[in-house]
This record gives C-alpha cells, sequence and structure tokens, in this order.
C-alpha cells in the first residue's frame, strides 16, 4: 500500500523586518490511506504551519508535499480543514451550515444533499438540523463542524486542536465521538494537539517535533492500541509507556 500524502525535506522561514526565522527544517514522513496520525511538540515549534504547509496555504521553501502523488496547492478540494473554534454562522441553522462549503462550491446536487441528510442521521444531528448553533453543546458544534467538513468528501482530514475549547469531560467524550467517526469514515486525518493523551487515546502513530526551527524527533507507532476505542486506550496498559516515552522526549525539548 503506497502513502496517500508524502511530506519531503520540507523547509520554512518567517520572514520579517527584523530577519529571517527558520521555523521548520527538513521535515519528511507519511501518511497511509485510512491512518490517523497526531503531531505533538513544544509551544511554538510551528505545528499549525506545518498543517498550513499540508493543505496548501503556505509553500514551503524547500522539499515538497504530495496528496496522491500530486502537490498540495491552495484552495485544493482534496484537503478538509477544521479548526480551533467550529466557525458556526449563529443567523444559519445548523443544516444551512452544514451545507455551506457545498453552497459556496455551488454543488447542492440532489446527491450530496441526500449524503448530508445521511451525516446528519448517522451522528445525531437530525433533530437538530433546524437549531440554531447557540442552542447546541460544544461537543453537539464541534460535531456539526465535522460534518460540514466530511460532506465536502475531502480526501485529507486536518484537524488542529478541534477540542481545545472545550472543558476537560467533554472534551474526552467529544474526541471519542470524533474519532470513531474517522474511522468509521475510513478518512485519513492528521490532528495537531499539545495534549499527548489526546494524541494517543486517536492515533495510529505520533510524530514529535522539536524545538523550532522544528526537526521530527520522531515517530511512536502505537501498534499495542490498534483497534482499541479512544477512551478504553487510556486504561490500556500500553498507554503510559508511550505517555513516557512521548513526554521525555517533550520535557527534554522545553529544557
Amino acid at each position: 500500500m503506497n502513502p496517500i500524502l508524502k511530506v519531503r525535506d520540507v523547509c520554512l522561514s518567517y520572514h520579517t523586518l527584523s530577519g529571517e526565522t527558520p521555523a521548520l527544517s527538513h521535515i519528511s514522513f507519511d501518511l497511509m490511506p485510512g491512518e490517523f496520525l497526531s503531531i505533538v511538540g513544544p509551544s511554538g515549534c510551528g505545528k499549525s504551519t506545518l498543517l498550513n504547509l499540508i493543505a496548501g496555504l503556505l509553500a514551503p521553501e524547500c522539499g515538497s508535499i504530495t496528496l496522491d502523488e500530486k502537490p498540495v496547492s491552495a484552495g485544493s478540494t482534496a484537503v478538509g480543514y477544521m479548526l480551533q473554534k467550529d466557525h458556526l454562522l449563529e443567523w444559519r441553522s445548523i443544516y444551512k451550515n452544514i451545507l455551506l462549503g457545498l453552497e459556496i462550491r455551488k454543488e447542492l446536487t440532489p446527491e450530496k444533499l441526500s449524503h448530508a441528510e445521511e451525516l446528519l442521521r448517522i451522528y445525531g444531528l437530525d433533530r437538530f438540523r433546524d437549531a440554531r448553533p447557540s442552542q447546541l453543546s460544544g461537543g453537539m458544534r464541534q460535531r456539526a463542524a465535522l460534518i460540514r467538513t466530511l460532506v465536502l468528501k475531502p480526501e485529507l482530514l486536518l484537524l488542529d486542536e478541534p477540542f481545545s475549547a472545550l472543558d476537560y469531560q467533554t472534551r474526552l467524550n467529544v474526541s471519542d465521538d470524533i474519532g470513531k467517526i474517522l474511522r468509521n469514515s475510513g478518512k485519513p486525518a492528521i490532528l495537531v494537539t499539545h495534549d499527548i493523551s489526546e494524541a494517543i487515546s486517536l492515533s495510529d502513530r505520533v510524530v514529535v517535533l522539536s524545538h523550532r526551527p522544528a526537526v521530527v524527533k520522531s515517530i511512536h507507532r502505537l501498534t499495542q492500541l490498534q483497534g482499541v476505542p479512544p477512551l478504553q486506550r487510556r486504561d490500556h496498559p500500553a498507554f503510559a509507556g508511550y505517555f513516557k516515552s512521548i513526554w521525555k522526549e517533550l520535557e527534554v525539548h522545553e529544557g
């Protein structure tokens, strides 16, 4: 099986009037079809910048990023991007929010409308289709934001700390819920998070980045947790070992 995403020797620097600041240095990794990959690293190391490069919103200064053997580019419909905030529009119903991307693309076809209805039903929001975002809990809003992304049928889903605004209990439940949704959808996904436990509970592999300029310090394959649901992973005997290994690397970086 060939990787769906290839990140090869990618570099990027920030340029300001005061000079150049290297951000990412020769980053390389692959993503396999259907795989869930998490990226962790010290604050400010360039994790979100890396997602922006993969989305085609930024161009690398060296190296290459290909999705299904094609270079990524700005405005690509092949990449879905879920941000920290749900960005649901209060003046639109949940159903109308979910259709927003299809409206913008002028793709409100009977087939895609039927798919939107199916996603609402599968993920338990069909009863709230006419509700406004303010009438939903934070977890339900994030689920709506995910459906809005999935209805566009992206080849790859990027998640930039989408659970960070939720309280701890809700965050656990929503990450478990969304993790299962993504597994069922078969969509490959990359999650950026500061939460090591979250990364381990959701992922097939975890990429650890160093301080800026970030390099790939290590990639942890979570083989002992394969097939275990997100919340149940936290009680698995192997969980603590993975956590300690990743924490130790990040602790070294913080020093």
